[in-house]
């Protein structure tokens, strides 16, 4: 019994330490103030399938390594990461601010999330995605630097072009668009 205690109180710390994960991470530090001065991206998503589901924009360190890491790992060591997701609006294309820690470069993602699960789902007709640079999209991720942004000290506009999924192996921009 008392070594049974003895190890629940030595396991507590680190279960106490333990990050707490899921879709609100990092969305606090990421949410811009109303009248937003910067340094922040102000994204405009261009080219959506439709007005359905969330948008998710996040931004990451430029570097290799840390694009598209594990948001935990990330700010567990004290790096940038950054998200923000609102549903798509009606009407004009969406446009979503996100706070920067300072001006510099960072890689960005945005996904279209259509059926509001918090995965990207790559099959037919299903989510989009699209990177900082709209770089065109190969079978695995594309490299920091592809998807690397510029921000300066104030606010800082981008234009993202989403891509979805054409044929079996290739996802770009829809037709048109």
């Amino acid at each position: 019994m008392i070594k049974r205690i003895l190890i629940i109180s030595l396991a507590l710390p680190a279960l106490a330490a333990a990050t707490i994960t899921g879709p609100e991470l990092g969305k606090a530090a990421g949410r811009c103030r109303a009248n937003e001065q910067g340094p922040a991206l102000l994204v405009n998503a261009v080219g959506l399938k439709d007005q359905k589901g969330w948008l998710k924009l996040e931004v990451y360190p430029s570097s290799d390594p840390d694009f598209l890491a594990d948001d935990n790992v990330l700010i567990d060591q004290g790096k940038t990461f950054r998200r923000v997701e609102v549903p798509v609006p009606a009407g004009s294309p969406p446009q979503l601010c996100i706070r920067l820690p300072s001006a510099g470069s960072y890689s960005v993602s945005l996904m279209h999330d259509r059926n509001m699960n918090h995965k990207f789902d790559h099959g037919f007709n299903e989510d989009g995605i699209a990177f900082g640079g709209n770089p065109k999209l190969r079978l695995s991720p594309p490299k920091a630097a592809e998807a690397r942004v510029i921000a300066g000290s104030g606010l800082t506009t981008i234009n993202i072009v989403m891509n979805y999924r054409r044929g079996l192996l290739s996802y770009g921009p829809l037709k048109g668009r």
